[in-house]
């Protein structure tokens, strides 16, 4: 367990930088040049992913099991992940209506996943993971719209077509995951019971 609250304090602290020291961010990134600071941020947050995968794989051996799982919550979080899916998608397709609206989709995407996540697992490891991810999604999106109202920031409207788009993007993406890549990366098959 160790390992493991290791690699969440590395990932999500180096994550949490802009939330708590813009300034200091933005000072060492002037400093330091835009490509070291991004290969600095990257080495520190792949080591504390490494941590937090390791450590989360050890941990889930020797399972403490906090309540009972029901089977409506698998479901539930299921169809919560595919939402998360889409809001992802939402990030990274141009011009799409969703992002148009909620500017941080990729934030929004991770408070879903974590508390789907929530639902559906029931053990210690689970809690801390997936706890600490939606407390500090929930700060990051305050953080960055709290950025975006300072900067005055203005967001291009969405078309029909690139939301379409955004939308099955998303729910195929989701598809290969739940049906295939879960079973395969991470060794759970979310609708078995």
């Amino acid at each position: 367990m160790t390992a493991f609250i290791l690699g969440l304090v590395i990932f999500l602290g180096v994550h949490s930088v802009r939330i708590v020291a813009e300034g200091w961010r933005a000072g060492l990134r002037e400093r330091l040049g835009a490509n070291a600071w991004k290969g600095l941020y990257s080495l520190v947050a792949i080591a504390g992913f490494v941590l937090l995968v390791w450590g989360y794989a050890q941990a889930r051996q020797t399972p403490v099991v906090l309540w009972p799982v029901q089977i409506w919550a698998r479901h539930l979080a299921a169809l919560l992940v595919l939402v998360a899916f889409v809001l992802l998608a939402a990030a990274y397709v141009p011009r799409n209506g969703i992002k148009a609206r909620l500017h941080h989709p990729m934030v929004l995407a991770v408070k879903v996943w974590a508390f789907a996540h929530l639902l559906a697992n029931n053990t210690l490891v689970d809690l801390l993971l997936f706890g600490s991810f939606l407390v500090w999604a929930v700060l990051d999106f305050r953080a960055a719209h709290r950025r975006d109202l300072a900067a005055g920031t203005v967001y291009a409207p969405g078309t029909g077509a690139a939301t379409a788009l955004t939308v099955i993007v998303g729910i195929a993406a989701w598809a290969g995951f739940a049906f295939w890549a879960h079973q395969a990366w991470i060794g759970v098959n979310p609708f078995a019971r």
